[in-house]
């Protein structure tokens, strides 16, 4: 059985996500095109395996803090749950409830 944190999130979770993140982005200075990049980056992901987990490591822990903020509680726990299950310490995880 193919660990959790490898199995893609509903397509309602992975959109939300990939909004956030995109909103979280677009606050970023890109004077030097950092935010577009990344932004281009995630614009063209799709909904497979552990691509939304790649899109919240996109993030350092400050920005993956307001990016929980944004979403709702079924896609925060989706996020906990794949962190744990990838081995994540979940006593600092900002997407714990």
């Amino acid at each position: 059985m193919e660990e959790l944190y490898y199995v893609a999130p509903s397509n309602e979770q992975f959109n939300e996500v990939k909004e956030k993140a995109i909103e979280i982005w677009k606050t970023y200075d890109n004077s030097f095109g950092y935010a577009d990049e990344k932004i281009g980056r995630i614009k063209e992901i799709e909904n497979v395996k552990d691509n939304m987990m790649y899109i919240i490591a996109m993030f350092d822990s400050i920005n993956q803090g307001k990016l929980a903020e944004k979403l709702n509680p079924s896609t925060k726990k989706a996020v906990s749950e794949r962190l744990i299950s990838g081995g994540h310490d979940d006593e600092y995880s900002p997407f714990i409830d």
